[in-house]
């Protein structure tokens, strides 16, 4: 898979996109990280890539011109999407979907924004990690590029590090243990050490339906719950509110 980014800090997304499942990833070849510097195009003597917007106000917008140019002179992969706060809200699905392309391109914005015609005329779609503010597009670019990177085949080296994680089928993560099996007079479930892995399978299902209940009932409202999984939470003596059972 191959993304390219744009931002004004090449060399802080360079240095976190070698850390970990990223690195590993670029080592492997599975991925393809191209980082662009917006400044590359710029011609006067400062490498200027901001102006004050029209009208007045605080702050800096960015310029289209290098932004335009820098864009065109790379041909990225499309989509091209800027990280804006007024973006749609980016999630495990949104991931997921772009998991399944040969690639995709991100747009940092910085200071008060961007120039309007970038957005209405050079990118293909807004993303937004959240409803608060950040200096810039860089943070947020790397939560994207992580996100979506770690569902790309190989990049973890078991693929079944995502299927069995949070936001998997709109659940919350199954609560987990390791040894030693009792810690200051706390102790594993003692269903985790019994060998019966049919049960355990069934149990962490279970697990999974009732924490996404009591904490994001959000997702569990609207993923609902089947009767086949209503009576799985009745072996573990596991009760939700009806509210969340499937029609």
């Amino acid at each position: 898979m191959r993304i390219d980014v744009f931002t004004i800090f090449p060399e802080a997304v360079d240095a976190m996109a070698t850390l970990s499942v990223l690195g590993r990833g670029q080592e492997t070849g599975l991925l393809d990280l191209r980082v662009h510097d917006l400044r590359m195009t710029a011609t006067d003597v400062h490498k200027t890539v901001d102006d004050k917007p029209f009208g007045g106000g605080a702050g800096m917008v960015l310029k289209p011109e290098p932004v335009f140019e820098a864009v065109e002179a790379v041909d990225p992969h499309r989509p091209l999407i800027l990280l804006d706060p007024g973006g749609a809200r980016f999630d495990q699905k949104k991931a997921a979907e772009l998991a399944d392309m040969d690639g995709f391109s991100l747009l940092c914005g910085r200071y008060e924004g961007v120039d309007e015609r970038i957005r209405d005329s050079l990118v293909d779609e807004e993303l937004s990690i959240g409803d608060f503010v950040l200096a810039g597009g860089e943070f947020a670019a790397m939560v994207v590029i992580e996100s979506v990177a770690r569902l790309v085949p190989g990049v973890l080296g078991n693929d079944l590090s995502t299927t069995e994680e949070s936001f998997g089928g709109d659940l919350l993560e199954y609560p987990q243990w390791t040894r030693p099996a009792e810690f200051r007079a706390l102790t594993v479930p003692e269903i985790l050490v019994s060998g019966d892995h049919g049960r355990v399978e069934r149990w962490r299902l279970a697990m999974a339906i009732a924490r996404t209940a009591e904490r994001r009932p959000d997702l569990l409202q609207r993923r609902g719950v089947s009767q086949e999984e209503l009576s799985l939470l009745a072996e573990f003596d596991i009760s939700i509110p009806d509210r969340f059972v499937s029609e």
